[in-house]
């Protein structure tokens, strides 16, 4: 994940009020914070979504660039973020999730679209940084 360095940097700062879990297939390096967790689930097609999703909760803050399983999240109360600092909410995830089945299928047929996203600049940092702050700002306990 892009930005680790800061979520876990975050963890240890609030660690009073949340804990940070990081969740894949195989075997994450994660710091000895007392409020990080990495959780190691089977290999598999959106296993690792798919718990991720079961864990939230209401207002519960994930970080992903992945639109389908941020609609899964804000589809159970919780918060996605993108490593690009782009909260995405009930009123724009569906025109996400509509483009990106739209570019799938398109690429599905053959067609030669889009190389992906470019790599995160210092202005996409700076605006995970500050949207990670505001959801901070709103949510401390």
């Amino acid at each position: 994940m892009p930005h680790s360095h800061q979520r876990y940097s975050l963890s240890s700062i609030t660690a009073h009020w949340h804990p940070s879990h990081s969740n894949a297939n195989q075997p994450l390096s994660t710091p000895r914070i007392p409020t990080v967790k990495s959780i190691q689930v089977g290999s598999g097609f959106d296993v690792a979504d798919d718990h991720i999703v079961k864990l939230v909760e209401a207002n519960d803050l994930v970080i992903t660039a992945d639109i389908p399983l941020a609609s899964e999240v804000i589809e159970k109360g919780g918060m996605a973020l993108n490593p690009r600092g782009e909260l995405y909410t009930s009123g724009n995830i569906k025109a996400r999730l509509n483009m990106r089945d739209f570019m799938d299928t398109m690429r599905s047929s053959g067609l030669q679209v889009g190389g992906g996203p470019p790599p995160l600049s210092q202005k996409d940092r700076m605006a995970f940084a500050n949207a990670l702050d505001r959801y901070i700002a709103t949510h401390q306990k």
